[in-house]
């Protein structure tokens, strides 16, 4: 029984870029999932994913990059304004404007720099560098 398949499909990307992997298979998939890997995909950690429907939820292929050192979910999934961003950014990245956390808005699922740049906050889902 799968309770966090965000934090399943955060796993299998870390595990993949680990031993190497040009490729790897997330499933079950989501909407949710789908959006966190563009916006992996729009920073250049990963190269290029698709949905494949298998009669189930479906699944993700995802094509690696190789820049993955450590990727994650954020639990609990804080509500952050966007002037506490700053500190969750100093928390969860190892240095500052080195890597991505990915935050649920109004506007969307986007990265911290345009939750920033728009002036919005939301809720912390998961970070990437």
């Amino acid at each position: 029984m799968q309770s966090d398949p965000l934090n399943d499909a955060m796993s299998t990307i870390k595990n993949a870029s680990v031993v190497g992997k040009s490729e790897c298979i997330i499933k079950p998939s989501s909407k949710l999932i789908g959006r966190v890997l563009k916006v992996m995909q729009e920073n250049g950690y990963i190269n290029q994913f698709e949905f494949v429907e298998d009669g189930k939820a479906g699944v993700f292929k995802v094509k690696m990059e190789g820049k993955i050192n450590n990727c994650g979910v954020i639990k609990p999934r804080y509500s952050v304004k966007k002037v506490d961003l700053e500190r969750f950014e100093a928390r969860y990245l190892p240095a500052q404007d080195f890597g991505v956390i990915i935050v649920s808005t109004t506007a969307g699922v986007i990265s911290h720099a345009k939750a920033k740049e728009l002036g919005v906050g939301g809720k912390l889902l998961a970070y990437v560098y």
